[in-house]
């Protein structure tokens, strides 16, 4: 054996998504909605007499073409009733289980919004988040369907930020044990800045906006007429710094509340005196 390979990890690919699963007991609607209404082909189903345990159910297992070669499978536990810790409320953590179908354009997108409010299925909102919009309605058990088209492919810029995100967030949640304090994404946000541009420290207001088609009109409304001061830094953020504060409107901006809400996902410095659903306001340093 070579001990400079022992260690080395194998690097297995995945090729994309064979099938989300699962339990349905509304095994007729089920087939209707996904088959006959959303005309997605029922392609193979699977019968089993349990699975060996004593408490586990005979059940059908089917599954619905979802497109390049992905499916969308249900179980149908034979005999047996939902239990009520299964049940889908309206709640934002249990809505947070979801697939999202992909649709390669806004057109395909408009498409399916057409089939499914002529058809008859409940419609519930079409939005825009970043760099993907979706349209957004529930199959008969209640669960949340989504159908999505990416208005531009990630980048490096994009892999860098997730990974600034999620380290600082991390840092966070580890340090909460001793202060016990991580209760907003304001810290995050916070902790980010400071990782994009550590050498800046200063008493002014400042926020780091990623240079990306959605965050494109923040940047635009800092420059016009030098509102605001600008920065292009090389990690492909641009600082934006106010004194003594910086203001923003959503109107102005032509945000949508889902991106208005990720407006200072680049991270800031300074502290948030307001932030509702139309007005931004950062202030310096005290």
């Amino acid at each position: 054996m070579n001990a400079a390979t022992d260690n080395v990890l194998p690097n297995p690919v995945l090729s994309g998504v064979h099938h989300t699963a699962r339990p349905t007991w509304k095994l007729g609607e089920t087939v209707n909605f996904y088959r006959d209404l959303l005309g997605l082909p029922l392609i193979h189903a699977i019968s089993a007499k349990g699975w060996g345990p004593d408490d586990h159910a005979d059940f059908l297992h089917f599954f619905f073409d979802s497109g390049l070669g992905s499916t969308i499978a249900f179980f149908y536990y034979i005999g047996t009733e939902r239990p009520d810790w299964l049940a889908m409320r309206e709640h934002y953590q249990q809505r947070a289980t979801h697939t999202a179908w992909r649709v390669e354009t806004r057109e395909e997108l408009l498409t399916w919004r057409e089939r499914v409010e002529k058809v008859g299925i409940p419609f519930r909102y079409q939005i825009q988040h970043e760099v993907i919009e979706s349209i957004y309605f529930n199959d008969p058990n209640g669960y949340p369907i989504e159908i999505t088209w990416q208005m531009r492919p990630f980048n490096a810029a994009d892999n860098n930020d997730a990974a600034l995100t999620l380290q600082a967030a991390m840092e966070l949640e580890k340090a909460k044990g001793a202060s016990g304090e991580f209760k907003s994404i304001d810290p995050v946000w916070q902790r980010k800045a400071s990782l994009i541009d550590p050498q800046h420290a200063s008493n002014h207001a400042s926020i780091y906006v990623l240079n990306v088609p959605e965050f494109s009109t923040l940047i635009d409304y800092a420059k016009e007429g030098n509102r605001y001061r600008i920065t292009a830094l090389e990690n492909n953020y641009v600082r934006i710094d106010g004194v003594p504060e910086l203001s923003f409107n959503r109107k102005q901006l032509r945000f949508n509340p889902a991106v208005w809400y990720g407006a200072l996902t680049g991270g800031f410095q300074g502290r948030i005196t307001k932030f509702d659903r139309d007005d931004l306001v950062i202030e310096g340093a005290a």
